[in-house]
C-alpha cells in the first residue's frame, strides 16, 4: 500500500494507515452506552480474577474505552459521550469494590470507591468530553463548508445569463 496518497506532499505515518483500517462503528447514545457499560463490567471482572481488583488497572484500561466511546457515537449523540462514560465506570466498579454482603454494604464500598478513584473517573471523562467536542466542531466547520460551496454554486449559477432555446 502507497504511504502517499495522490494530492499529498508528505507521507502518511504507518499509525494513521494502521488506525485507517480499524472498525469505524456508529453507535446511538444507547448502544454507545451499553458498550461502554458491558466493557467496564468485563473489564472489572477480568481485573478481578488477574489482578485481584488492582484500580490502577481498572483505571487504565477505562480511559481507552471512554476514548472509543467518544470516537464510535454517532455525531448526532456526541453530546452523551461524556455523560455515557461516568456511569460505564460506576458499573464496572461494582465488581471489584468489594463490600460485605447486604445492601447498604455493597452501596457504601460503591461509594467509596467511586470516591478513591476520581481521578480515573475525572480522567476518562475529560477524554471523552475533549473527543466528542473535536468531532463535533470539525462536523460544524465541514457543514459550514459545504453551505459555503452550495452558496457560491447557486450565486454562480444565478450570474449566468439564462439560455435560449434553439430552434
Amino acid at each position: 500500500m502507497d504511504a502517499q496518497p495522490e494530492g499529498r506532499s508528505r507521507p502518511v505515518p504507518p499509525v494513521v494507515l494502521a488506525l485507517r483500517r480499524l472498525p469505524n462503528p456508529r453507535l446511538t447514545g444507547i448502544g454507545a452506552g451499553l458498550f461502554a457499560a458491558a466493557s467496564m463490567f468485563v473489564l472489572a471482572c477480568l481485573d478481578e480474577l488477574l489482578f485481584e481488583g488492582s484500580s490502577a488497572v481498572f483505571g487504565a484500561l477505562f480511559l481507552p474505552v471512554s476514548a472509543l466511546t467518544a470516537l464510535w457515537v454517532r455525531p448526532a449523540d456526541l453530546v452523551t459521550a461524556p455523560i455515557i462514560v461516568p456511569i460505564a465506570f460506576a458499573v464496572g466498579v461494582i465488581p471489584i469494590s468489594g463490600g460485605t454482603s447486604g445492601f447498604a454494604g455493597q452501596t457504601m464500598a460503591l461509594v467509596t470507591a467511586l470516591a478513591v478513584h476520581a481521578g480515573w473517573l475525572y480522567g476518562g471523562t475529560l477524554i471523552a468530553g475533549l473527543i466528542a467536542t473535536v468531532r463535533k466542531v470539525r462536523l460544524m466547520r465541514q457543514r459550514q463548508r459545504q453551505r459555503r460551496m452550495l452558496l457560491a454554486a447557486e450565486t454562480a449559477r444565478a450570474a449566468q445569463p439564462p439560455r435560449r432555446p434553439q430552434r
